[in-house]
This record gives structure tokens, C-alpha cells and sequence, in this order.
């Protein structure tokens, strides 16, 4: 399968994908190969795949949606960090999002 992970921002995944796991409204939703067209909402979580080499790779998503069309899983989120491994992602995460967070509250107090 091909998983491509998009944001406003640009392009954060465009890779091969053995196994897709996402967090959606129904709860977790994992995707193989084979797997049933699908289209479902996503909750903000970890998002995880295993890519060519068996390696599982972590991604920190906001709310979007999950397309999986034929081979291709699409995913469209607000924002976005791969974050790498399991032991990786909370500290990816929690610096990422603190220095958008940042420039967000910075941006709104301009507006003011």
C-alpha cells in the first residue's frame, strides 16, 4: 500500500506501507492491503505504520479524514508531526506543537 499523509503545511508522509493504524471515531482502525475501501473521520492521536523494511513508524495527527482507495491510504490532517518511534513521538510531539502553539497565541495577540 502507498500511505500519503498531507497538511496545510505540505507533504509529511509519501511512503510504502505494510499496515496502517489510525485513531478515528470508532476507535483504533487498522488497514492492510486487501482491506475494504473506507473512508472515516480521525480524532487527534497516534497515527502508526509499518513501512517496507517491518520498522513501525509514529505520526501525531489532529482531527482529519482517512481515504483508502484501491492501494492508496490518504490521509488529510490539520497538523502533523512523524515523530519516528514509540520512545521518539512524545517528545516530538510535545516540542512541535508547544512552538506552534506559540507562534499561534504570538499571531493572535497581533490581531488584537
Amino acid at each position: 500500500m502507498r500511505l500519503l499523509i498531507t497538511a496545510p503545511t505540505g507533504v509529511l508522509v509519501d511512503a510504502a506501507a505494510r499496515k496502517v493504524v489510525a485513531p478515528s471515531l470508532e476507535g483504533s482502525t487498522c488497514l492492510l492491503p486487501r482491506h475494504a475501501d473506507v473512508t472515516t473521520l480521525l480524532v487527534p492521536g497516534l497515527l502508526s505504520y509499518l513501512d517496507e523494511d517491518g520498522r513501525e513508524v509514529f505520526a501525531a495527527l489532529d482531527h482529519g479524514v482517512l481515504v483508502k482507495a484501491g492501494d492508496v491510504v490518504r490521509v488529510a490532517c490539520q497538523r502533523g508531526v512523524v515523530a519516528g518511534d514509540l520512545g521518539e513521538a512524545e517528545a516530538t510531539v510535545r516540542e512541535r506543537f508547544h512552538v506552534q502553539s506559540e507562534r499561534e497565541k504570538r499571531a493572535r495577540a497581533t490581531l488584537l
